[in-house]
């Protein structure tokens, strides 16, 4: 196994495959040192957009489905903008010096 392709590289949000390549500057035929700089590549490339979409070109929108999942939208936002109101009216009160008479 190629230190190159050393299975434990791999990118931490993803978890894509990838391999060392000398960075730019660098000679190629030089050993590798830990001090010799190197550049982390993906050796896979995220698949384009249109292949991506194509299985849901010609699927017919279901104006129910459509309408619920938007009501569900709606809901959550409300829910999160009046919990982020209170949150913020409560850092406020908690904020303020209360004076004595």
């Amino acid at each position: 196994m190629s230190r190159d392709s050393h299975p434990g590289l791999r990118c931490p949000h993803c978890q894509t495959a990838l391999t060392l390549v000398p960075a730019a500057g660098s000679h190629p035929a030089t050993t590798v040192p830990s001090g010799t700089p190197f550049v982390l590549v993906r050796e896979e490339s995220p698949p384009p957009i249109a292949e991506v979409l194509a299985p849901y070109a010609g699927r017919v929108k279901d104006s129910t489905t459509a309408l619920r999942g938007a009501a569900k939208v709606r809901a959550s936002l409300d829910r999160a903008r009046q919990a982020g109101s209170q949150r913020r009216s409560a850092q406020k009160a908690a904020r303020q010096t209360f004076r004595s008479a």
